[in-house]
């Protein structure tokens, strides 16, 4: 057998892509960056042939690194951001730039469809409330407002399928992505006909379904030129980015649980048995025969990328001499009291998903005044995602999933303090494994089963995961943050009204 595998990440800024040895080790990495478009109020797009480009120089600098020949790669695996619609004609040419997960423009479509066909129906088929953020009112935006771009379309295909499509030819749809469309059967893992048809999606539309760990198909040898990548090797199907994630975190029984601090906050509960809850997020896992209820927020890791953007100059500026910004921003973060001294932070930075799914809810700073600093507001930065985590965590309790220890991924996982900061406000213990390759060596993983470098994923889990550091929360903080809970709800809760009528305006 080869010795390498390759997993290939498509996120929300960049694309990430790594080279394991079958321990689970990283040989090399590498990443390639790409724009998000914000056009309009509400839209937040990106140009798929860009995820592509970013991909191929990030394989070449990964495969050089490494130090390998592109021939020991035994199996290459991929996983993506969610609920994109990317318009293929037959050619297999993009129509238009994909909306994507954080993409709100087709609210009207979803009152309109939550009227007509019903709500409850709808959430009865696919075990997900209908949302402007997922793939199917996407599909229909396009036909009401790109006529000419419906008119064209072959497939539409997700993120991690797109990039399995440039590698070997092969228009795919693995089942962990089948839960952005309502026409996919939750409970069979099969589109629902007569779904397709109530919400008008032709089901021409949407490729065959198919397990996360299938071979797909080979890299071409056009892929081949443009990615570095040998000839011939296998390529599996990959899937949605938080359910690889959730596998390179070492999550694959039921009651296990994998907390998320990537670009998106949220958690994800390992199932094998079908519970949702129309305010969360349920979807198959990679791993065959189990579901994730999953929480999904905007506000992850993205809020303190955006507070070092904005507020961090000085920072910068010094960082050779005192370390990263980040680094400095923790460092003042720390310094100041659980509590935040009373400020409270809302982190819907792009509306809000789970479970209050309001596309125009906003981030807001309260409890402000002369006597709070910079580090005050970093703390409620951190304390506001982990508010929010709290927040989810409590309505899947209440849908029957209950969670005893949360396995943290993502590079939020790098800060002590704020991964201390989630354990104590959710009262779990937060192990961490290894945080920042977990997304693709989850991918990864699924092409070491694809082509038989591991007997099951068990044995590829025991021999690829390892605990670096467990956090326990610390009760002392536990009053001060039961407070912060109920006035980041109450605080939500008065607001909701100005946030919900924000269109109007």
């Amino acid at each position: 057998m080869k010795p390498y595998l390759l997993g290939i990440d498509i996120g929300t800024s960049a694309c990430k892509v790594a080279v394991f040895e079958k321990s689970g080790t990283v040989v090399a990495a590498a990443n390639g960056d790409y724009p998000v478009y914000y056009p309009k109020e509400g839209w937040a797009e990106q140009n798929p042939e860009e995820w592509w480009s970013a991909v191929c120089q990030a394989v070449k600098k990964a495969i050089q690194k490494a130090g390998i020949a592109p021939e020991e790669i035994a199996g290459i695996g991929i996983d993506g951001q969610s609920w994109s619609a990317i318009a293929m004609d037959k050619d297999g040419n993009v129509l238009t730039n994909t909306p994507i997960w954080m993409d709100t423009r087709a609210q009207s479509i979803c009152d309109r469809l939550n009227e007509e066909i019903g709500a409850e129906q709808i959430f009865e088929v696919s075990g997900n409330s209908l949302q402007p953020s997922y793939t199917t009112a996407k599909i229909l935006w396009y036909k009401e407002n790109l006529p000419e771009v419906y008119q064209r379309i072959y497939k539409i295909l997700q993120s991690n399928s797109y990039i399995a499509y440039k590698l070997t030819g092969v228009m795919s749809q693995d089942v962990s992505q089948g839960y952005g469309l309502h026409c996919f059967d939750m409970r069979k893992a099969a589109w629902d006909e007569d779904m397709c048809r109530k919400l008008g999606i032709p089901k021409e539309f949407l490729p065959e379904i198919c397990a996360c760990d299938h071979v797909v198909g080979t890299v071409t040898e056009k892929a081949a030129e443009e990615s570095g990548l040998a000839v011939g090797t296998p390529v599996v199907a990959g899937g949605l980015d938080a359910a690889c994630g959730t596998l390179g975190a070492g999550v694959i029984h039921p009651g296990e649980t994998q907390e998320q601090g990537g670009q998106a906050g949220g958690m994800s509960i390992c199932m094998d048995e079908y519970k949702a809850d129309p305010r969360l997020i349920l979807g198959y896992h990679v791993v065959p025969g189990q579901w994730l209820l999953q929480g999904g927020t905007t506000g992850g890791g993205g809020v303190m990328r955006w507070f070092e953007r904005e507020f961090a100059d000085y920072e910068r500026s010094v960082a050779g001499e005192k370390g990263s910004s980040l680094n400095q921003l923790n460092e003042i973060a720390e310094r100041v009291a659980p509590g935040s001294d009373g400020v409270v932070f809302l982190p819907y930075m792009s509306g809000e998903r789970s479970p209050i799914w309001n596309p125009n809810a906003k981030g807001v700073f309260y409890g402000l005044d002369f006597a709070k600093t910079k580090g005050h507001m970093v703390r409620a930065c951190m304390e506001g995602v982990a508010l929010s985590l709290k927040h989810n965590l409590e309505v899947a309790k209440e849908a029957g999933a209950d969670v005893e220890v949360l396995r943290a991924m993502g590079g939020s996982a790098n800060s002590l303090l704020w991964t201390q900061i989630k354990s104590d406000i959710t009262g779990k213990p937060i192990v961490v494994p290894s945080s920042d390759t977990a997304t693709t060596l989850g991918a990864a993983i699924l092409a070491g089963v694809g082509v038989g470098m591991y007997q099951d994923y068990d044995e590829a889990i025991r021999l690829t995961v390892k605990e670096t550091r467990r956090h326990e929360p610390n009760p002392e903080n536990r009053d001060v943050y039961e407070k912060t809970y109920k006035t980041y709800l109450n605080l939500y809760k008065s607001l909701e009204p100005m946030m919900r009528n924000e269109e109007e305006k």
